[in-house]
């Protein structure tokens, strides 16, 4: 039988401190959700001044990210590239820029997502949080 790795809720807890960590160091009012690698949620804080939606927003990039063992932004560019009959895939609305897939070599554990600024912002934060596993 094969292993694979999965995110503990201590990951999950240190990969959100070291996002809301470089939300707080730009000033950026964000929603930041992990979760695991089908998608279910394991940790989110919305930030003080963070928009109510971006608390629906952040964990839908992270579940498609997580889904789709992808960045949440390869969807937002095939829809912008003129693929729109792919809105109607199942299961993944958060087709938008700041959801990144957390990776433990050839495996997908979870994912990040953040919504509250620009998209390659909200990326910025996802990526601060992934980077805190590493270390």
């Amino acid at each position: 039988m094969e292993h694979k790795p999965y995110l503990t809720i201590e990951d999950a807890a240190r990969i959100g401190a070291a996002a809301v960590a470089e939300a707080r160091s730009h000033g950026w009012a964000v929603t930041i959700a992990v979760v695991d690698d089908g998608g279910q949620l394991l940790w989110l804080q919305r930030l003080d001044g963070a928009a109510p939606i971006s608390a629906h927003i952040a964990p839908a990039k992270a579940r498609t990210a997580a889904l789709g063992r992808r960045e949440s932004k390869v969807y937002e560019d095939m829809i912008n590239q003129g693929r729109v009959s792919f809105l109607s895939a199942p299961v993944l609305e958060g087709m938008l820029e700041g959801g990144l897939p957390i990776l433990a070599g050839a495996h997908c554990v979870g994912a990040v997502g953040v919504s509250g600024v620009k998209s390659a912002e909200d990326a910025q934060v996802a990526r601060a949080g992934i980077a805190a596993l590493a270390g």
